[in-house]
């Protein structure tokens, strides 16, 4: 069974978000999205300064058995994107939760709130 970590926000899109401190947003993809896609060999990450609407493909993470588009989960500019990913993209197998994407400065820092959490995306997968 996928982990879902309860401090976390999520997508219908299996993004995960964590809010820090300074109000950035750090994205990566649920256990469940990397156990879907198998063994992860590339990661294409949006550059930092990009403008971001919200559900917008800005990322693609691709497998041996398929590529997928990561989504934005809100509205907002890239402020970085994880180059120990993109070297590596096999450690989100190993812990999807350890290794973020890319971090984003939210439009609108409410907009997180209309994220689903933990129990709403165990309830999410549940019907998959």
């Amino acid at each position: 069974m996928s982990k879902v970590p309860s401090n976390l926000k999520y997508t219908k899109s299996h993004e995960w978000v964590r809010v820090e401190d300074d109000g950035t947003l750090t994205i990566g993809v649920t256990d469940h999205a990397q156990e879907a896609l198998g063994d992860i060999v590339f990661l294409e990450l949006p550059e930092a300064g990009r403008q971001l609407a919200a559900s917008e493909a800005c990322a693609v993470i691709e497998s041996v058995k398929a590529a997928s588009d990561i989504y934005a989960p809100v509205a907002g500019e890239v402020v970085a994107a994880n180059q120990e990913a993109i070297d590596a993209p096999e450690g989100i197998n190993a812990d999807a939760y350890a290794n973020w994407l890319f971090k984003l400065k939210p439009a609108d820092a409410g907009a997180v709130g209309a994220l689903m959490d933990a129990a709403a995306y165990e309830a999410e997968i549940a019907q998959a």
